[in-house]
């Protein structure tokens, strides 16, 4: 063809703007021991997806700091992410992001995004999985999946801390729709599976027996502890006494849950939760990523 046909779905460069675009991105990590120290030995990766060089300021014996770089900030209609890490036995990582994730209001086809993440720890590995906050504007519709795969005595711990809409700018999440699932495992066995679609017309979004018009909600999850009660007696004794958290241990999972309207308190909260269990889930004190504090 000679002419631009405008019922033509894709452009020359391939991208669908119809209601079946799709751009994806990928990143696969995976961490391994080596002499005594974590090594990021192999990082794969498509589209926007990157990690800025490994960070030791745990000393070389320590974690292996690694940065998820999502140059665009956020997802729109039709981005599909995929993140992926492997850590082998002996080694540890500790993941996080440079600044909040941002999810974007559909277009006006309410094309979805999706995000999946996929975690997998070796028996005697250790992951600590620590992303910053993620902002859902008003109208985003999506999908989150995160699953993580434990084997043997392998130990984890991360959060998904979620802000919905703007309210200080006057912006609620009043319409859209996004879907969450978690499914952690060990060894194959299910530990915890959850689904939670986060609907605001829905009568669980106001409901006090469900969301209770919350805001600002935040999961952090840790396997592994030795002394499980232990670890929940001493984030009782320690944490401000609110009735916004909770925090129990069920086939060996910890989860502490938030229910708020303070993105930054439930941060602080999470941020405060790690420091106390880190020492106990990996005999270390926790040594907060220089990329929280720029």
């Amino acid at each position: 063809m000679t002419h631009c046909d405008s019922a033509l779905p894709f452009t020359d460069s391939g991208h669908r703007f119809d209601d079946q675009r799709r751009w994806a991105a990928s990143l696969g990590l995976r961490f391994a021991r080596r002499d005594g120290v974590t090594r990021l030995t192999q990082a794969r990766h498509q589209g926007p997806l990157r990690v800025q060089r490994p960070f030791y300021p745990e000393g070389r014996a320590g974690a292996c700091h690694v940065y998820v770089l999502h140059p665009p900030g956020g997802l729109v209609s039709g981005d599909a992410l995929t993140v992926s890490a492997h850590i082998e036995r002996g080694a540890h990582a500790l993941l996080t992001t440079p600044a909040a994730n941002k999810l974007y209001k559909a277009d006006s086809q309410g094309v979805a995004w999706a995000q999946h993440t996929e975690l997998s720890v070796e028996d005697g590995g250790v992951l600590e999985w620590l992303p910053q906050e993620t902002i859902a504007f008003d109208g985003s519709r999506g999908e989150q999946r995160t699953h993580i795969a434990l084997f043997g005595a392998a130990r984890c711990l991360g959060w998904e801390i979620m802000a919905l809409g703007r309210p200080a700018s006057a912006l609620p999440f009043a319409s859209g729709r996004i879907e969450q699932h978690f499914r952690l495992t060990l060894d194959g066995r299910p530990l915890w599976l959850e689904r939670q679609p986060l609907d605001p017309l829905h009568p669980r979004f106001i409901g006090r027996w469900g969301q209770g018009g919350a805001t600002v909600q935040a999961t952090l999850w840790a396997v592994g502890f030795k002394d499980a009660a232990d670890a929940v007696g001493a984030l009782r004794a320690a944490l401000p006494d609110t009735p916004r958290w909770a925090v129990t241990v069920r086939q060996g999972v910890l989860l502490l849950r938030y229910l708020g309207h303070c993105r930054n308190e439930a941060w602080a909260l999470c941020e405060q939760a790690w420091g106390l269990l880190r020492p106990r889930l990996i005999e270390c004190e926790a040594h907060t990523p220089r990329i929280w504090l720029t």
